[in-house]
């Protein structure tokens, strides 16, 4: 008979980094000076939101933003075995060049995303597919377009992908196991919450205080943990009206403001 140690000991581990905890210009915001941008709390200097996932020997990137560069040095990534995309707005994607020195030679990186997403980056990255060849000579991410309808099978990892809303936008969010990644959602409706039922670990946007056209405000982010009661609840996408200490201080027992470097466990 297996031993308790011994088959927690057969569990993958997930490990979810926060590579990128900010709003889509950053935090500090070039010029600004205020007391959050000027701040000397690290947790204060936010990245673009993205995100990595472990599970095993598996690299999964979630959104790669123009800072992405920076944010795989920090994190040493060395390989990648795909992207998935929420949606194509620039601090989501901007980063997809940089995938060039961890795309083996010969091969491509896949990218999951809907068909809005998919589309934008074909445009926006032409340059980036097999049947350009006006690029010889110099070197060129490599991608593949992977479009996302249903749930999927990375490797031995089943992602089942749900519709979220972005303002006017129907953007991309994720389950992996038990986590759930929302980022972007000004609305998480009914279909998408039947999905995020039952985690460890939740990721949600949550902009400022103050309401939002396109973005969940922190109120509306805490009334979505409540209805869905996660184990753990971590927030992402902070403008610089949120004080990292100051708000944390101030959420419900589970909820923290994730930042950029946070490292978590999930149960699997």
């Amino acid at each position: 008979m297996l031993s308790m140690k011994h088959i927690e000991a057969t569990i993958t581990p997930m490990r979810l980094i926060f590579l990128g905890t900010g709003t889509s210009m950053g935090i500090p915001i070039i010029g600004c000076r205020c007391p959050v941008c000027t701040s000397s709390d690290p947790c204060n200097q936010r990245t673009r939101t993205s995100a990595l996932v472990q599970i095993g020997a598996q690299r999964l990137l979630i959104d790669a933003g123009p800072d992405f560069r920076t944010q795989a040095l920090r994190a040493q990534i060395r390989h990648l075995d795909a992207v998935l995309l929420t949606h194509s707005h620039f601090d989501h994607v901007a980063g997809l060049d940089d995938l060039r020195p961890i795309t083996p030679s010969g091969s491509t990186m896949p990218i999951f995303g809907n068909a809005r997403t998919l589309a934008d980056v074909r445009r926006r990255f032409d340059y980036a597919f097999a049947d350009r060849t006006d690029s010889t000579g110099s070197t060129r991410p490599a991608l593949e377009l992977c479009l996302v309808e249903g749930p999927f099978q990375i490797g031995a990892t089943r992602i089942v992908p749900f519709e979220i809303l972005h303002g006017d936008w129907t953007i991309t969010g994720y389950r992996i196991g038990q986590l759930g990644y929302v980022t972007d959602a000004s609305l998480v409706p009914a279909s998408a919450r039947a999905v995020l039922r039952d985690l460890d670990v939740l990721v949600l946007n949550a902009l400022r205080f103050e309401p939002h056209a396109t973005h969940l405000s922190i109120d509306q982010a805490l009334a979505v943990i409540a209805d869905l009661r996660p184990q753990r609840a971590f927030l992402v996408h902070m403008t610089h009206s949120v004080d990292h200490a100051t708000v944390n201080a101030q959420l419900p027992p589970g909820v923290e403001l994730a930042y950029d470097g946070l490292e978590v466990e999930i149960l699997r």
